[in-house]
């Protein structure tokens, strides 16, 4: 499994409204990352060819979300920041502990994220309780993907 590092990139620039006028917006996508210089010029590179005219990158920050289930129904163009409780039992108490986690789901509304997120944590061994399900301003994400044209800096020198 590969542990991704999530940046909330925000992004200030002049958007048409449906009456023609400009008007400034500042809208939030995530980023899958190692660090805050690679998250701003991954966004960067990302939004550069859907953005007409001049953009800046207004903030870095880290995201907390454990998990992502994206999904590629055409309805389903919102994302929701679910918080979930883990519980378990503590051996020597015998006292319940909750561990607080965030996922991310993409679904059409808020029943739809419910749904999806149950599916997504079906193969989970864990108990959870869904603590809040609240809908995000995040326009889209980015996660990071393996160039497969790009070699690896050092081939294996392992010759035997």
């Amino acid at each position: 499994m590969m542990m991704h590092n999530w940046f909330t990139c925000k992004i200030r620039y002049e958007k048409i409204a449906e009456n023609g006028m400009t008007k400034k917006v500042t809208e939030p996508y995530l980023v899958d990352a190692l660090s805050f210089t690679e998250a701003e010029s991954r966004i960067i590179e990302e939004i550069t060819p859907f953005i007409s005219g001049e953009f800046t990158v207004a903030g870095v920050a880290r995201a907390n979300y454990s998990e992502i289930f994206p999904s590629d129904e055409a309805d389903a163009d919102r994302w929701y920041k679910c918080k979930l409780w883990f519980l378990t039992l503590d051996e020597k108490t015998g006292a319940e502990k909750r561990t607080a986690t965030n996922i991310l789901v993409q679904a059409a509304d808020l029943r739809d994220a419910i749904r999806k997120l149950d599916e997504g944590m079906q193969d989970s061994m864990a108990d959870y309780v869904i603590a809040s399900v609240s809908e995000t301003a995040i326009m889209d994400i980015y996660p990071y993907t393996v160039d497969p044209d790009v070699k690896p800096e050092f081939e294996n020198t392992d010759r035997r």
